[in-house]
């Protein structure tokens, strides 16, 4: 893959995350696209969490909630059968949507091919690239949105957290645990204690 086909893929991707009318604040209290803002967090963890992934990896964490705003949760049954099925179409909206902006850009077909499959969530602990992009999906939303969801949620009872957090937990590799608890992620301080119980039983 050449780097400005690379180059042509992230702009086309940036350029459909900035069409959400969606707003939220970034982290010096600049109102963005808030899928936009998103993609950069999740290149960003990725940085971080693995400076020496490939540009198939790049791409897919990039692109891993493009344009999520057009399915939203109410398209379909307010039920936990609903849900998964939103969840599922997601998976499959993401994968396609990348796919053609990555063959506009002028991707190699083979590169394509591994980032729908990580995009899709397709074999997750058993395909390492979905796995990657897993892994930054769970780390960043511990580290920027955690809180936030627990502010939308003040009915959550401890045990209903501790079910959430444990759930994140097992998605994640052991490399994402080690990061998680290392001290280079930025964990949300009035949820440490949930944390710690959560994944040590402690």
């Amino acid at each position: 893959m050449t780097t400005s086909a690379f180059d042509r893929a992230i702009a086309l991707f940036d350029a459909a995350n900035a069409e959400d009318p969606r707003q939220e604040s970034d982290a010096n209290g600049k109102a963005a696209p808030y899928e936009l803002l998103y993609a950069q967090r999740m290149s960003a963890m990725l940085a971080r969490y693995a400076p020496e992934a490939d540009e198939a990896i790049k791409l897919a964490v990039r692109a891993q909630h493009i344009q999520r705003w057009k399915t939203p949760r109410d398209s379909y049954p307010m039920t936990r059968d609903g849900y998964l099925q939103w969840r599922t179409g997601l998976y499959k909206f993401h994968a396609e949507t990348a796919g053609r902006l990555m063959t506009d850009a002028g991707i190699d077909a083979a590169i394509i091919e591994r980032v729908k499959q990580a995009v899709g969530k397709r074999g997750l602990k058993v395909n390492p690239d979905t796995q990657m992009v897993e892994d930054v999906i769970d780390l960043v939303f511990i580290e920027d949105y955690m809180l936030g969801f627990a502010g939308k949620h003040p009915e959550y009872s401890e045990e209903k957290w501790l079910d959430i957090i444990r759930k994140t937990w097992k998605k994640m590799s052991s490399r994402a645990h080690e990061f998680a608890l290392s001290g280079k992620l930025k964990l949300p301080e009035p949820l440490v204690p949930l944390i710690t119980k959560a994944v040590t039983g402690a």
